[in-house]
């Protein structure tokens, strides 16, 4: 969002400003990047997925393998501001691992995790809740999910619907391509600018890995915090000594004031925990 290119390219397509808590910068990349390097050392490479290089921080190394939206997407579908049709295409990074994990940019390895933590006997791990009813917009894009799913694999959906867990995502990228190309042109329909209710998330690739077999549930070593309920003490408190391997911080609508005011404690308490520049920094 500090971006300025981005942000012409936004109010050329868009209109208007954008919405704060999607595109907000919490200063907090690095400290995703040190957690990849200090409680996943297992991880070869780490793909940073931005609209364009004007997105890149000066910081980043060459140790980062950075895609732009253009390396993945189709060119009629640009340019888009919806990570959830983002999400759509991940599979298609160049060099992208079988096994590979996707986080968003609010979530981070705070504690020690291994790869059998999140993989075994070839299947990818993930927590799942059962739901009935999709009130919410990313209820609603869950639920999109798990009937596109279920569509993939030629299944009857009932009347509930799985959720898997809020947190970083292990996926095999063969079978995220079996899932893309069983439903490709209901996914090339959902694509939209902007999120809409409609849109299939990420959730679609882990629900078809778990409706195909591909997929186990065992939940994740995480903790979830919302800036609408937890305070700056809050975090400060889980950072300086976590109690699990993950955590989601969620950033919410607030008001400039309150940004200001929490981004510098956010960012301490992640030095805290890890003051050490890492090999994706120069």
């Amino acid at each position: 969002m500090n971006d300025p290119v981005w942000q012409e390219q936004y109010r050329r397509t868009v209109g208007g400003d954008p919405l704060a808590k999607r595109y907000r910068d919490w200063g907090t990349l690095k400290y995703l990047l040190r957690g990849i390097a200090t409680f996943m050392p297992f991880v070869r490479t780490v793909h940073l997925v931005v609209s364009g290089k004007s997105q890149v921080p000066s910081w980043v190394s060459g140790e980062v393998h950075v895609v732009e939206h253009a390396d993945i997407i189709p060119e009629d579908l640009l340019p888009v501001f919806n990570s959830t049709a983002i999400e759509m295409f991940l599979w298609r990074i160049p060099g992208l691992a079988e096994r590979f994990v996707y986080f968003n940019d609010d979530m981070f390895p705070v504690a020690p995790i291994s790869e059998d933590d999140l993989y075994s006997d070839g299947k990818a791990a993930m927590g799942y809740s059962r739901h009935l009813f999709a009130a919410s917009l990313y209820k609603k894009q869950t639920k999109a999910s798990d009937r596109l799913a279920r569509k993939a694999l030629g299944k009857c959906h009932g009347v509930s619907f799985v959720r898997p867990q809020h947190i970083c995502s292990p996926m095999l990228r063969s079978v995220s391509e079996e899932a893309f190309k069983a439903v490709e042109k209901d996914i090339f329909a959902t694509v939209t600018t902007l999120r809409e209710p409609f849109n299939p998330n990420q959730y679609f690739f882990l629900d078809y890995q778990l409706f195909s077999g591909h997929g186990i549930r065992r939940r994740l070593s995480s903790k979830h915090i919302s800036l609408a309920v937890n305070s700056a003490s809050d975090v400060e408190a889980f950072l300086h000594a976590p109690s699990r391997s993950l955590a989601c911080i969620n950033d919410v609508t607030m008001s400039d004031e309150s940004f200001a005011a929490l981004k510098p404690r956010v960012e301490e308490a992640f030095r805290g925990l890890l003051p050490d520049k890492s090999r994706f920094e120069l």
